[in-house]
């Protein structure tokens, strides 16, 4: 029943009206900052399209056009936020101090990732990198999942997609395997001096 205060944690009452606001609070907060985080590691490593020493990689056949991981990551970046807020908003919980130490070691690594594989051209360890964050993701699903499952459900989708970004990754390699050594062109002008 809204208003009629609810026992949570060591004594605390708050009604469910107020555990629905501190969540809202908290998705206002997690949601932003994580796709911000996301779209900044993107834009300084030069992931966006234009990237030359990436379109003058070969491209595996499953390569979605380039519009597809901008979408996608804002999607994913957003589920992430909602199911680190639900966490957040779980005072008390039992494992929500692992659950968010956990997120936040994957969720760094996501961020090093795009660095690595669009700046540094390591494209080898950039995959080493992914089964890492994907070791870790499925590991803070889980975490996630006994404290609250809906959080653990929205990271679902991002677990999948790491899937998906890791079999990519590795058939770059593969079509690409001197990729680090690769140094397109220089844009040339019709200026002479």
């Amino acid at each position: 029943m809204a208003g009629r205060p609810l026992e949570q944690g060591m004594g605390e009452l708050a009604s469910r009206a107020q555990l629905r606001m501190s969540f809202v609070r908290w998705a206002l907060f997690t949601v932003p900052l994580l796709i911000f985080l996301g779209f900044l590691s993107g834009r300084v490593a030069g992931s966006s399209t234009g990237n030359r020493w990436f379109d003058s990689l070969l491209q595996p056949a499953a390569m979605p056009p380039g519009w597809v991981f901008g979408a996608a990551w804002a999607v994913l970046y957003g589920l992430m936020g909602l199911a680190l807020a639900i966490i957040l908003n779980a005072r008390g919980a039992r494992l929500r101090g692992t659950a968010i130490a956990l997120f936040s070691v994957q969720f760094l690594a996501n961020l090093v990732w795009s660095p690595l594989f669009f700046a540094a051209h390591h494209v080898l360890a950039a995959f080493a990198l992914i089964l890492f964050m994907l070791a870790l993701a499925i590991a803070t699903t889980v975490v996630f999942g006994r404290i609250r499952t809906a959080a653990a459900w929205l990271m679902v989708p991002y677990l999948a997609w790491l899937c998906f970004a890791a079999i990519l990754n590795w058939q770059v390699h593969v079509l690409n395997p001197q990729a680090e050594m690769l140094v397109p062109d220089q844009p040339r002008t019709q200026i002479e001096l």
